[in-house]
C-alpha cells in the first residue's frame, strides 16, 4: 500500500532528505517550498497525508493548513515544529491537523505518524463515501 505524501517546508536540506527518506522506502513524495506551491500543487494533484513546517515565509503551515482542510478536508496534514513553539503544533491539531513532530525530526516516529494519519483519512474516506 503506498502512501502519496507531500511535504512543504522552506528548507531545501531539509526537503531532500525527507524526499530520500520517502523514495528509499517506495512512497511517492512530492516536495513544495511554500504553502502557496503547496496549495498550487492541491490543485491538481491528490495526496494522502502533508507534512508540512508550521514556519514558513510568506503563506505559514497554520495559514496553509486552514487553506488544506476547508478545500481537501479529506487529507491528514502532519504539523512540523520546533521545541519553542509545541503550542502552534497543538494549535495546528485545534485546526484539523492530524498531528504534529518536533524538529529536528526522528524519521521513524514521522513514519509511524504517516501511517496513522493514512489509515486515519482512509477510515474517513470510507465514511464519506456511506
Amino acid at each position: 500500500m503506498s502512501i502519496s505524501i507531500l511535504v512543504v517546508d522552506d528548507e531545501p536540506d531539509f526537503i531532500e532528505t525527507m524526499v530520500k527518506r520517502f523514495t528509499f522506502r517506495k512512497m511517492p513524495v512530492t516536495a513544495a517550498s511554500s504553502g502557496i506551491a503547496a496549495l498550487k500543487i492541491l490543485e491538481t494533484e491528490t495526496f494522502d497525508v502533508v507534512i508540512m513546517d508550521v514556519r514558513m515565509p510568506g503563506k505559514d503551515g497554520i495559514e496553509t493548513l486552514k487553506e488544506i482542510k476547508k478545500r481537501y478536508p479529506l487529507t491528514e496534514v502532519i504539523m512540523l515544529t520546533g521545541h519553542a513553539s509545541v503550542e502552534s503544533g497543538m494549535r495546528g491539531m485545534s485546526l484539523g491537523a492530524y498531528d504534529y513532530v518536533l524538529k529536528p525530526v526522528d524519521f521513524d516516529e514521522l513514519l509511524e505518524k504517516v501511517r496513522k494519519a493514512h489509515e486515519s483519512k482512509r477510515l474517513n474516506e470510507g465514511r464519506s463515501a456511506t
